[in-house]
């Protein structure tokens, strides 16, 4: 594999605006984002450069978003982890009842899939999360949809199990959101 793996930069804005128009795209990227292309494209510049920023080194450290950079340049990949627990503010519905991680924004490029790109971006994010002290996580999580079996059988091949929780999908209640969880080592 000939990719860098590394948190973005706080200037980096326009090429994660790129990276997650190009994952919009993607002919799954109805059942693995809860975001249209359309969506994005609707984002401002000062909500991407906020973005950004915030899943930098120099954000606050709830939320670290991890890339496969090329020898170009060229980014092949993401992934984004954000802290969540009791005491933290909560990204989606209610606060979490223990300090985990939650991988969300998984994406590879097809040129790079088979790759080991998505490997080495979830090895990245998941040493990240154990890393962290305050708060110290008990667990890295992650929503698959329930059509989504390419991305569910990777998250069971990295170590990641299914817990029996679902969530409906945001738009449509009638499908189901699976919950696969990481257990700290």
């Amino acid at each position: 594999m000939d990719y860098e793996i590394r948190p973005v930069r706080a200037d980096e804005w326009q090429s994660v605006r790129d990276l997650r128009l190009a994952a919009l795209r993607d002919p799954v990227a109805p059942v693995a984002f809860l975001e249209t292309y359309e969506q994005g494209l609707e984002r401002s510049e000062e909500a991407w450069r906020e973005r950004t920023v915030d899943a930098s080194d120099e954000g606050a450290g709830q939320v670290r978003q991890f890339v496969a950079e090329g020898p170009d340049g060229s980014w092949a990949g993401s992934v984004t982890v954000l802290v969540e627990g009791p005491d933290v503010e909560a990204r989606f519905g209610e606060p979490a009842a223990v300090n985990q991680g939650h991988l969300v924004g998984v994406f590879v490029r097809p040129e790079a899939r088979g790759a080991g790109v998505a490997d080495a971006l979830f090895r990245a994010a998941v040493d990240w999360a154990w890393s962290l002290e305050k708060p110290r996580l008990e667990r890295v999580r992650l929503y698959v949809h329930e059509h989504n079996p390419r991305a569910a059988a990777f998250y069971r091949r990295f170590g990641f199990a299914p817990t029996g929780e679902t969530v409906p999908m945001p738009g449509d209640p009638a499908v189901r959101e699976l919950e696969y969880a990481l257990a700290r080592p």
